[in-house]
């Protein structure tokens, strides 16, 4: 009964996934699932509802657990280096000033909570306004202005304490 559907589902997957090649990797998980407990697949009413509701369930899932992940900027790999014809050891694109610069920022988001660090990576790095930004992670408007501030005076406090101990 699965494989009937198999085109349906691959064309839904894709539109839900918004990438044809992510498609065959979300029906393939849905299949997964519902091979745990066959009986309440091949008993439902409606199949095709059953696995679009599987994959649907599948996508948001993932899209909580990406939205809680800090990306950390990406190490060109020694085959990729080759491949382009750089040497292994040079910078990557954007030089080692930005390099750095992004290991730092990743440093200190590590000094603030997941809230924090959600707050201040929305607004003030990938520039989305409070309203907007409070609006993406389901919370008020105000909530986010006050965990942005404390993140702001978390980071302060931080710099201020390592710029007095370093010599």
């Amino acid at each position: 009964m699965f494989t009937d559907l198999l085109p349906r589902l691959q064309q839904a997957a894709a539109m839900l996934a918004g990438c044809p090649l992510a498609a065959g990797d979300v029906v393939h998980d849905a299949y997964l699932r519902i091979a745990r407990r066959p009986e309440r697949f091949l008993s439902h009413p409606q199949p095709y509802a059953y696995v679009f509701t599987t994959m649907t369930n599948i996508l948001r899932d993932q899209w909580r657990r990406d939205r809680r992940r800090v990306a950390l900027p990406e190490v060109p790999e020694l085959a990729e280096a080759v491949e382009h014809g750089r040497c292994a050891l040079e910078p990557p694109h954007g030089g080692t000033a930005e390099l750095q610069a992004r290991w730092e920022v990743v440093r200190l988001l590590g000094f603030l909570t997941v809230k924090q660090a959600r707050a201040v990576v929305l607004v003030d790095l990938d520039g989305y306004s409070v309203d907007e930004a409070a609006e993406l992670l389901g919370l008020h408007r105000s909530t986010l202005a006050v965990t942005r501030r404390r993140a702001h005076g978390r980071l302060r406090a931080v710099l201020e304490h390592e710029r007095r101990h370093d010599p």
